[in-house]
């Protein structure tokens, strides 16, 4: 997402794969879905919004509304086990607001999510997982790093 250009491009394929959906509203988590609700929104022409943690859930704040029955689209950058997903979810419907699809960047789920919804990636790509027993890197004693953290 440092890359508006590619940015624009990656949403643009969102936007065109939802657009027959009759899509009102776009929303997103806090980080990751923040730029990419505002700019699947903007290609669609609709509001864009986003839910912020607040304690164990998601919610909308700073004045955002959805309307009841309000066709949203749920965009993230990376759908991993679909958490974040489920939490935005949870959070249009507590306001009424019905979940017309999901649209991700990259899938990058191991078995495939099932949000029982129309589900869009620009990109799909498995990425395993271990348990720390299981895993080749903490057996060859090499350091994890978290993107974003350390």
């Amino acid at each position: 997402m440092q890359y508006p250009v590619y940015t624009e491009q990656l949403c643009g394929m969102i936007a065109a794969h939802f657009q027959p959906q009759d899509i009102q509203l776009v929303a997103g988590p806090t980080t990751g879905g923040v730029i990419l609700a505002f700019e699947v929104a903007r290609q669609l022409g609709v509001r864009g919004i986003f839910a912020e943690r607040e304690g164990d859930i998601r919610s909308f704040r700073r004045g955002f509304n959805i309307s009841p029955g309000e066709r949203t689209l749920i965009v993230d950058d990376i759908a991993t086990t679909g958490k974040s997903v489920d939490e935005v979810t949870a959070a249009v419907t507590r306001q009424g607001g019905t979940v017309a699809g999901i649209g991700v960047l990259v899938d990058r789920s191991e078995k495939g999510l099932e949000f029982g919804v129309p589900f869009f990636s620009c990109l799909r790509t498995v990425t395993p997982t271990y348990r720390p027993e299981d895993c080749p890197l903490c057996k060859a004693k090499i350091s994890l790093t978290r993107p974003g953290g350390s």
